[in-house]
């Protein structure tokens, strides 16, 4: 979906080639067959021609990088001879060593040696008699005209280049080494030229051209190359300073030969022009079946368009930033707003409620973050008229036809008469449960009567006590301990009354910290009046260490009394003497068990599938929702509620609750 032309609107306004146009269309490929010829030939040569440029321009890039390759060769040299120690220099292996380690760092060095201040030789480091050729002389010659103008100009100076007897040239370097202000000696090292190429150019350079050194009348007196390569075309050159004296370095390309790509080219022109004469037939061809094809695919965007604007789902497609590109009819009846007026708007959007932006903004963040809860999710909306609704929105990924996320498509229904629908059937729920209370109430009515009897008779007889101890003249204190009896069966009576008015009253479903082991205590005291009229020993085996969970306190009891009065009921035909009714409590893996098992009559095979199930009851006074009503209580707070036969005969109900109950 795209916020651009449509593609059944693309589809529809563009109407198809006729094939009688085919004829003069056909005519424009030869021409432009015409015109890609002479284009290729001119590409060609700008090609070659861009080519040489490039070489040309690499080739001066190389040469200047050897240039201060070199330069900074020399330079560094130049500072390592003068560091020679003047106040060591005589003493034994000092210029022997520091001389070696600037023979062994840079081989193009053969000869070093020591001039002392009248241009003496004090000492030398020459090449072994093996390291020359034969007939050489290893006698050191250096230049005393070289050696006073380093001393006089305070600086290194440069020998220009000369031939030695194997053929090979070199030159000099004079470095004058200062004391104190004064000079102390001076410092000469022989480079040989060719050496000095050798370890400055590297093979990559010598692969692409000759290197070369050529004196200032054009001669050259070193040089590195390939042998079996012929070095044609422009070079370039540049001085070499330092040393100077005219040198000058130079760099030829070789003779590279003539690619194989030229020799072909008119082959490839004549093939190609025949690939393009077969091409534009096919091509023909396929325009055809191309047609066919889109008036097919006219009538399927048509159908699809039909069916997407007939169904009552709305669809609403927005992209990574939020923004609306696509909605379809449903969208906007349920909204009421039109898609001219919804497409391009971001956030926040006018069918937004303003009683919960906050809400909605929250629900937003987490769908453009891909956390959109994959079942759906519930939300107000509003439409033009300002009523607020329900929707069900389903949010799904985006993703074009090249395999990437482009936005969410999401999918929205009305369901504000199912939401209200739920809520009837809760309040029906709750009428019901309320119902079964009262019902429960109604049946314990008489025992009631009588469990209040006692403390109301206790009073009466305690109050007549009182006035005959008056009477009589008795002291205070007798008077005093009747009347705290008297008091203490008034708010037995109250307690009973208090039980009873929490249980049957109407509340909101409300989650608070309960005590499990008090809660089944008052549900004892409460059902204990049952128990006593038909002869039932109630046995109670409650964990002390019982946690403290989080649930309805009335709804739970309710769902626990239900149970218990269930299992009495049961034992009306058992013999007094197993007339026992069990209730146990007891924490595993942070899960409460309570169990209540009676010793009744129990429940066939058929009626135990079916206990659960509404209005289903084995009673002949019963109504069938009580049970049902005990698993939708114990549900409720994520627990689980089932039946089990009692091995020593009647039923066990077993609850399982977790500590974090709610």
């Amino acid at each position: 979906m795209t916020t651009g032309r449509s593609i059944e609107t693309i589809l529809y306004a563009d109407a198809p080639v006729k094939a009688s146009h085919f004829g003069m269309l056909w005519w424009l490929p030869r021409l432009a067959l015409t015109l890609f010829v002479v284009a290729v030939i001119a590409l060609l040569w700008f090609s070659e021609k861009s080519e040489q440029e490039e070489r040309h321009a690499t080739l001066i890039s190389d040469m200047l990088w050897l240039e201060q390759s070199l330069g900074f060769h020399l330079t560094h040299n130049e500072d390592f001879l003068g560091r020679f120690d003047a106040q060591r220099i005589h003493q034994p292996g000092v210029f022997d060593a520091h001389a070696r380690n600037l023979v062994i760092g840079d081989p193009s060095i053969h000869q070093v040696i020591w001039l002392d201040r009248n241009d003496k030789v004090r000492h030398a480091l020459l090449p072994s008699p093996a390291d020359l050729p034969k007939g050489e002389n290893q006698t050191p010659v250096p230049s005393p005209t070289m050696s006073h103008m380093a001393r006089s100009l305070g600086h290194t100076v440069y020998s220009p280049p000369y031939q030695m007897q194997q053929g090979d040239w070199q030159f000099g370097v004079y470095v004058p080494v200062f004391l104190e202000g004064h000079h102390a000696g001076t410092v000469v090292a022989f480079y040989s030229i060719r050496r000095l190429l050798e370890n400055a150019a590297p093979w990559w350079l010598a692969e692409r051209y000759r290197v070369e050194i050529i004196d200032q009348f054009g001669q050259p007196i070193g040089s590195r190359s390939k042998v079996d390569a012929d070095a044609t075309g422009s070079g370039y050159q540049i001085p070499f300073n330092p040393p100077g004296h005219g040198l000058i370095l130079r760099a030829t390309p070789y003779l590279s030969p003539t690619p194989l790509a030229g020799r072909l080219i008119s082959a490839t022109l004549a093939l190609l022009a025949v690939l393009i004469l077969f091409s534009l037939w096919v091509l023909r061809r396929h325009v055809q079946q191309r047609l066919l094809a889109e008036s097919a695919l006219r009538t399927e965007v048509a159908f699809r368009k039909a069916m997407e604007d007939s169904v009552q789902t709305g669809l609403r497609a927005r992209n990574l930033q939020g923004q609306i590109t696509y909605i379809n009819p449903a969208f906007c009846r349920m909204v009421g707003w039109s898609a001219e007026e919804l497409i391009g708007r971001i956030p926040p959007m006018p069918y937004w409620a303003e009683e919960y932006i906050d809400e909605t903004r929250n629900m937003h963040a987490k769908v453009m973050a891909g956390q959109a809860p994959s079942e759906g999710f519930e939300i107000k909306l509003k439409r033009r008229s300002g009523e607020i609704f329900d929707a069900l929105i389903h949010e799904a990924p985006l993703i074009d036809s090249e395999g990437r996320h482009t936005g969410w498509m999401g999918s929205v229904v009305d369901i504000t008469e199912r939401v209200r629908a739920a809520e009837l059937a809760r309040q029906q729920e709750e009428r019901l449960q309320a119902s079964a209370r009262l019902i429960t109430m109604g049946e314990m009515a008489s025992s009631l009567a009588h469990e209040l009897n006692q403390p109301l008779s206790a009073i009466s007889g305690y109050a007549a006590g009182c006035r005959n101890l008056i009477a009589a003249g008795a002291p205070s204190s007798e008077i005093d301990g009747a009347l705290a009896k008297c008091q203490e069966q008034a708010q037995r009576a109250g307690r009973i009354i208090r039980r009873i008015y929490d249980f049957v009253r109407r509340h909101e479903p409300r989650s608070e910290a309960c005590n499990l082991e008090v809660l089944i205590s008052d549900l004892i005291v409460l059902i204990e009046v049952d128990t006593r009229r038909q002869n039932t020993r109630i046995v109670r085996n409650i964990a002390p260490d019982l946690p403290i969970i989080q649930a309805d306190r009335i709804l739970l009891g309710q769902a626990l009394l239900n149970l218990m009065k269930n299992g009495i009921e049961s034992m009306r035909q058992t013999a007094e003497a197993q007339r026992t009714l069990s209730v146990s409590a007891h924490l595993v893996e942070q899960q409460v068990f309570i169990s209540i098992a009676d010793r009744g009559c129990g429940f066939s095979v058929e009626d135990a599938a079916r206990l659960f199930e509404p209005f289903y009851t084995t009673k002949s006074e019963g109504l069938g929702v009580g049970l049902n009503i005990c698993r939708s209580v114990v549900e409720a707070h994520n627990g689980r509620l089932w039946f089990a036969a009692n091995p020593e005969g009647g039923s066990i109900f077993h609850i399982s609750l977790p500590v974090n109950a709610a």
